[in-house]
Parts: structure tokens; C-alpha cells; sequence
């Protein structure tokens, strides 16, 4: 472990002032719906998310960003958006990251989806790609435990155990990410992007996605 990966832990926990703690990613549609109720159920749902939907899309985009050329990668990011909460979701936390690492270290960082914004902020702390996808993953699997815990709800120990069950396979997502062409973009989960189509109408809410 080296100062540069402490400095990304810290761009990426939930104290970092990104406002993650506001988006549930359509996870609070799912609670409502009764898709998700237990600690499996949770489970499976972030599993599916990781690999098969916006996690390892945004990995991708990452990885490539770490290359340079963010400003048409931020077009595609928004681009992939499958709606427009998710869009806000990705413009508000990659602003707000950009904002506050700009402040602190004097480097000038536009605003951007946040994959991408993580991306032009870590690119010089010259750290290995897969090691900044995969605490990208786990920040945003964190996030989502978080809020299953307070509104499943979960106790603080099975949220936990659900995140520790998904560590190897955001180090394994990350590991393929970091070589994957751009045409492997894309996602296919339904159920997440359904949930947060109807999160955009929910009466009864919480959180802002």
C-alpha cells in the first residue's frame, strides 16, 4: 500500500463530499418493489449490477480514461446513460469529486461523469489501472450496502459479510477491465435500469436515484 493508494481510499469513501450517500442507483425502487428484502437478495442484485451492468461499464470507461482523451469518454459516458436520473447521478458525484480534489490539490479538473472524473484525478498518482478500478468498485458497492442496511433494512454485520462476498469479484472485474476494448461496453440488466425508470415516478422517496 502506498501514499497514493490511501489518497484514492480517501477520494472514494463515503466522507469524500461527493454526495454518493443521496443516490441509491434505482436500489431504493427495488426495496420498495419488494425485489430486494434480504441480504441475497442484495447480493445478487449487486452482483448483476457489477458485472453485468454499470459497474463494469463504468470500469471499462475508466480504464480507458486513465489513458487520456476524458473529454469525448465523458460524452460517451453520459451518452450510456439509461435515463435521466442515472444521468444526474453520474454528472453530480464526478462534479462534486472533481470540485473537492481541484480545491484541495490546485489542479484544474472540469466536470465530469464520474468514472471519468475519478479517472483524470487519479491518472497522476500513476497507480495500476486495475488497482484504481477496483477501489472504484468497491467504493460504489459500498455505497449501495450502505443504503440496503438502512432501508432493507440489514444489519451493519450481513451488509458487511454481503460487501466482504463481493471484494473478489470486483478484484477479478477490475482485472478484466483494465484490458477490455471500448466495444465491450454495454449493459444488460434489465431489472436494475427498469428500477430506476420507475424511481423517476415513485411518489414515496428518499433518495435522489
Amino acid at each position: 500500500m502506498t501514499p497514493a493508494h490511501l489518497t484514492l481510499v480517501q477520494w472514494l469513501s463515503p466522507a469524500f463530499p461527493t454526495g454518493a450517500f443521496a443516490y441509491s442507483h434505482g436500489l431504493e425502487a427495488a426495496i420498495a418493489a419488494g425485489t430486494v428484502q434480504d441480504a441475497e437478495g442484495l447480493e445478487t442484485w449487486l452482483l448483476n449490477i457489477l458485472s453485468y451492468g454499470a459497474g463494469f461499464q463504468d470500469a471499462v470507461l475508466l480504464s480507458h480514461a486513465l489513458e487520456g482523451d476524458c473529454g469525448e469518454l465523458d460524452d460517451l459516458a453520459r451518452a450510456l446513460q439509461p435515463c435521466a436520473e442515472r444521468l444526474q447521478e453520474g454528472r453530480d458525484q464526478g462534479a462534486a469529486l472533481a470540485r473537492t480534489v481541484a480545491a484541495m490539490t490546485g489542479r484544474t479538473l472540469l466536470p465530469r461523469m464520474l468514472p471519468i472524473a475519478v479517472a483524470e484525478a487519479a491518472a497522476a498518482l500513476d497507480l495500476p489501472k486495475a488497482d484504481v478500478i477496483a477501489l472504484y468498485l468497491q467504493g460504489f458497492a459500498g455505497n449501495l450496502v450502505t443504503i440496503a442496511i438502512r432501508h432493507v433494512p440489514l444489519g451493519q454485520t450481513e451488509g458487511q459479510a454481503v460487501l466482504d462476498r463481493l471484494t473478489p469479484i470486483c478484484h477479478a472485474l477490475a482485472q478484466r477491465a483494465a484490458k477490455a476494448p471500448l466495444d465491450r461496453l454495454g449493459g444488460c440488466v434489465l431489472a436494475g435500469d427498469m428500477a430506476s425508470l420507475h424511481h423517476e415516478t415513485q411518489e414515496v422517496r428518499i433518495f435522489r436515484t
